[in-house]
């Protein structure tokens, strides 16, 4: 089964999924299973890092680039999309939700870092940490700077 993985991962995972349903454990190629699974929990961490540093990268924009803002209501677009997203993850992955902190505050060097390139900002602009909190962060009516 370890070489249908390697040459056809696909059917592997047919293969894989038909096992498991009829409760063939014998069938099962164990280690790769446990590997793909530990992944998608991965990638369910990965795509919400992505989508908050995404998400504080526009926020960042918006509060230090005021004069923009007429013209950078794509900001509030990908921000809204973004939160929608992040909101659909956390509904199915409840457990990420106590990651949103600690994923922001790694994150947060290299948002700015990207921020000041796109922007032409120094980077000495924006906070040394991530200036609002994750409930802010998500909730899609907070704006920075908006009242």
């Amino acid at each position: 089964m370890s070489d249908l993985y390697d040459t056809d991962f696909f059917a592997w995972t047919q293969r894989q999924a038909a096992a498991l349903a009829a409760g063939k454990a014998s069938e099962l190629d164990w280690l790769n299973l446990a590997e793909e699974i530990e992944s998608l929990g991965k990638s369910d961490v990965r795509q919400l890092e992505n989508r908050l540093a995404v998400l504080v990268r526009h926020l960042l924009k918006w509060a230090y680039q005021p004069e923009r803002r007429r013209t950078g209501r794509s900001w509030q677009r990908t921000g809204f999309e973004q939160r929608r997203r992040i909101r659909q993850l956390l509904r199915d992955s409840p457990s990420l939700r106590q990651r949103v902190l600690a994923l922001i505050e790694e994150e947060y060097p290299s948002i700015c870092r990207q921020t000041a390139m796109e922007t032409g900002l120094p980077l000495e602009t924006f906070p040394e940490t991530c200036p609002w909190t994750p409930e802010q962060v998500l909730d899609e009516t907070f704006w920075p700077g908006d009242s």
